[in-house]
């Protein structure tokens, strides 16, 4: 398994080195290293073979060997997994020194809130587009839904440039997310195909 480090977290490192945050900065690189060890160990625990990891500016994509036959049940597990590892972390975060606590609670909540949106390519959306598969299996419901997450990322983006500078980091996650949603909108014909091809042969 290959685990790399997407490009758009380049200019993060660089806006967190200029403002002498780089302490802040590893905090919150462990913080996404953490989520994506429980999409990981939540992958090992269903038997789900894992061709490469990329972390992201907000959590990782994980590229299965064969996702054709992993099940839909534990394509849900998986994509629990980061989210659970991240309510762990803020757990553990109680019994850590004062200063060090309050900045990895504040980024391990940040993550989760932004993670646990229902929207693609985040996983609530992961989690709420398998719903849909397995309650609503109509093409035309689930493209309307990565419309919706198109438009929902769009406006979040649009709504963090009005707080520049301030939220510079904010941004980049959302402009990355906004990229992201784009792709998957723009594949979604493709996805919806696939997709619907593995839900009949695994539910």
């Amino acid at each position: 398994m290959k685990i790399k480090l997407h490009l758009l977290c380049i200019p993060l490192v660089l806006v967190m080195i200029f403002s002498g945050q780089f302490a802040y900065y590893a905090i919150i690189l462990l913080s996404l290293l953490w989520h994506e060890a429980g999409h990981l160990i939540a992958a090992l625990l269903c038997k789900v073979k894992v061709k490469s990891c990329v972390i992201t500016p907000y959590g990782g994509e994980i590229q299965f060997e064969n996702p054709a036959v992993v099940q839909a049940s534990s394509l849900l597990w998986i994509a629990l997994g980061g989210p659970i590892a991240t309510i762990i972390g803020i757990g553990l975060a109680f019994f850590m020194p004062e200063l060090l606590a309050a900045k990895l609670m504040g980024v391990q909540l940040v993550l989760l809130a932004i993670n646990i949106m229902p929207i693609i390519p985040l996983d609530g959306g992961r989690i709420f587009l398998a719903w849909l598969f397995l309650n609503y299996p109509s093409t035309l419901v689930v493209e309307n839904y990565y419309w919706l997450s198109f438009i929902v990322a769009t406006l979040l983006f649009l709504v963090t440039l009005c707080f520049l500078p301030q939220a510079i980091f904010l941004a980049i996650i959302m402009l990355f997310i906004w990229l992201q949603a784009l792709k998957e909108w723009h594949y979604r014909k493709y996805r919806l195909a696939f997709e619907k091809y593995v839900t009949k042969r695994l539910t």
